[in-house]
């Protein structure tokens, strides 16, 4: 299973020999990807990115839900902290 996060569009290359890229901001991570099949995104769009590529646009209000369900997630599936009067096994 494949869980996308959309990200948004914070710069876009010029069309080179393997089409325009962008730099997506994730909030924690800026990748790179293809713009091969959305060649007209443009900075400030939020899309979802799959194996490399840019392949859907979505709304900001869309986003913005996703990341909050991702940072949910991740709170969810986070290791509990150890606490103070647990024993540090030494």
């Amino acid at each position: 299973m494949c869980l996308a996060i959309p990200g948004r569009i914070v710069a876009v290359a010029p069309s080179g020999p393997d089409g325009p890229f962008a730099e997506i901001d994730y909030g924690v991570d800026r990748r790179r990807a293809s713009l091969l099949y959305l060649p007209d995104a443009r900075v400030g769009e939020y899309v979802v990115v799959y194996a490399g590529f840019a392949t859907e646009r979505v709304s900001e209000a869309e986003a913005r839900q996703a990341l909050e369900y991702a940072r949910q997630i991740d709170v969810l599936t986070r290791p509990a902290a150890a606490t103070a009067d647990e024993p540090s096994g030494g």
